[in-house]
């Protein structure tokens, strides 16, 4: 039911967040796959929007005619199914009881918390219905594959996805036949070029992905050959993110700056939004008690350091990952529901876990409201929803590919792209473009009282701005402009008048 119902959410793909900047990024590689330029602003610069995962998106938009949206759902769904058989595939290197996997996907979904809390790259399901056509969610499903994949390479276990970290007879984990085992060359390469892939479509769901990759690395304990061969695919994961054409990987490290104040909420009201995750934190506590070297454990220690470091720091940024401590903590109560010693201490877990997740769910349950019309639904559930984002659909019949629209930071200039146009200023932090500060001062100082119209018109012809966006008739202000048309929430749509 639960994948039925992002499915349906999917066809209705409700608008929130970066959804809009996702799709510019398809708008741009559908018009020119070589050189699209910024997605966002009418500027010839690289950005880390042009991901493999955009690039075959924007070719499939290309080829086939489809609207940019029909192709998100396209990919939504492709992400989706890519997380799901990930998950599956990941629970069963760790346990080959045939409930786990399904506990895992209900406890991703579920073991949060009781205050709701959206974000791209975190997977409860209220966020993963606003973000299931992004990026994050493609690359969270290949690491999950990508972890299978690395776990049963370093343990030489390279034939079937169960019996992994399978208990042994002295209740700890086994390592297969210590890392010696039967994947070649072409596995390790496969494995490197698979992690490049993850860090270029999402960042930061990449440096979760390293965290579980050392984790499951140094879980097995490998032998000395395994190490030669994960180093030669380390190699070959390098040289892809060197090779990348459409933007400099590693020019990211120094963009931290940029990031920190919009990442600063991620370390905001942390009881609240996880507090269902202790009991995974007390699952993982099992696990550690039988074997020291357990692979989600060492998961969870890795991502808990980090997080941690960033809100010491002041690095809000590192905050994006908080995964890498959920996703191990979560996973295993899920699994331990089925690896408890005793018949007894398996009905406890799945009891106790059965409470928190039907409480996880009832936290998110106005996620119905997306694919149900509210006055169908009951009222406390009702109250649970939050409409999505109206869309600037209605500027269409005007506003032409290209075009460079006046509107203010924030949500008009996150959605304005999508459709084709450009805005002043960006709607997130872009490391590649340089003026952005010069640009956002721009919009600020148009939209502002106390400016004069002549340097309002001066704003609008050295940006070329053809279209100005704005509530009632705040946005005219002595400069030469005509309404057009009238949009949802007092929007106003002003043609400008040369």
């Amino acid at each position: 039911m639960v994948v039925l119902l992002l499915v349906l959410v999917i066809v209705r793909l409700p608008w929130a967040g970066d959804l809009g900047m996702h799709a510019a990024t398809v708008q741009r590689l559908r018009h020119d796959l070589v050189d699209p330029g910024n997605p966002l602003v009418d500027a010839d610069t690289p950005s880390p929007y042009y991901s493999p995962w955009m690039l075959v998106l924007g070719c499939v938009a290309r080829v086939s005619g489809l609207s940019v949206f029909v192709v998100l759902r396209l990919g939504a769904l492709a992400g989706l199914a890519l997380l799901l058989s990930g998950v599956w595939r990941y629970v069963r290197t760790l346990s080959g009881h045939r409930a786990a996997p399904a506990l895992a996907v209900l406890s991703l979904l579920f073991l949060w918390g009781t205050a709701l809390f959206n974000w791209s790259g975190f997977y409860g399901l209220n966020s993963l219905a606003l973000t299931v056509s992004y990026p994050s969610v493609l690359a969270l499903g290949l690491a999950f594959h990508f972890w299978a994949w690395l776990g049963r390479a370093v343990r030489g276990d390279g034939h079937g996805d169960g019996g992994g970290y399978g208990r042994g007879d002295g209740g700890g984990y086994g390592r297969g036949d210590g890392g010696h085992g039967d994947a070649g060359w072409g596995v390790w390469l496969g494995l490197g070029a698979l992690w490049a892939v993850i860090l270029l479509c999402h960042q930061f769901a990449g440096v979760v992905a390293t965290l579980g990759a050392l984790a499951t690395v140094v879980a097995a304990r490998p032998g000395r050959v395994v190490w030669i061969r994960l180093g030669g695919g380390l190699a070959l994961g390098l040289v892809v993110l060197l090779l990348w054409p459409y933007y400099d990987f590693f020019a990211l490290f120094g963009a931290g700056a940029d990031l920190e104040s919009v990442h600063r909420p991620l370390y905001e009201d942390l009881v609240g939004r996880y507090w269902l995750v202790l009991l995974g934190v007390v699952a993982l506590g099992v696990r550690w008690w039988r074997d020291r070297w357990d692979p989600l454990v060492l998961f969870f220690v890795l991502g808990v350091v980090v997080v941690t470091v960033g809100g010491v720091s002041g690095h809000w940024s590192w905050g994006r990952a908080l995964p890498a401590a959920l996703i191990p903590a979560q996973v295993a109560v899920a699994v331990e529901v089925g690896e408890a010693g005793r018949r007894g201490a398996r009905a406890g877990w799945a009891c106790v876990l059965g409470v928190a997740l039907a409480v996880g769910a009832w936290t998110q349950v106005g996620t119905l409201g997306y694919v149900v019309k509210t006055r169908d639904l009951p009222e406390a559930v009702a109250e649970k929803y939050r409409r999505p984002w109206a869309g600037y659909y209605w500027m269409t019949p005007w506003v032409k590919y290209g075009d460079v629209v006046m509107a203010r930071e924030g949500r008009p200039a996150r959605q304005i792209p999508a459709y084709g146009a450009y805005t002043v200023a960006p709607g997130y932090p872009d490391f590649f473009l340089a003026g952005e500060g010069r640009r956002a001062a721009a919009v600020r100082s148009y939209f502002a009282q106390g400016t004069s119209g002549p340097e309002r018109e001066e704003i609008l012809r050295e940006y070329g701005v053809r279209w100005v966006v704005d509530k009632g008739a705040a946005g005219k202000r002595g400069v030469g402009l005509r309404e057009v048309t009238r949009g949802p929430e007092g929007q106003v749509l002003y043609a400008v008048v040369r």
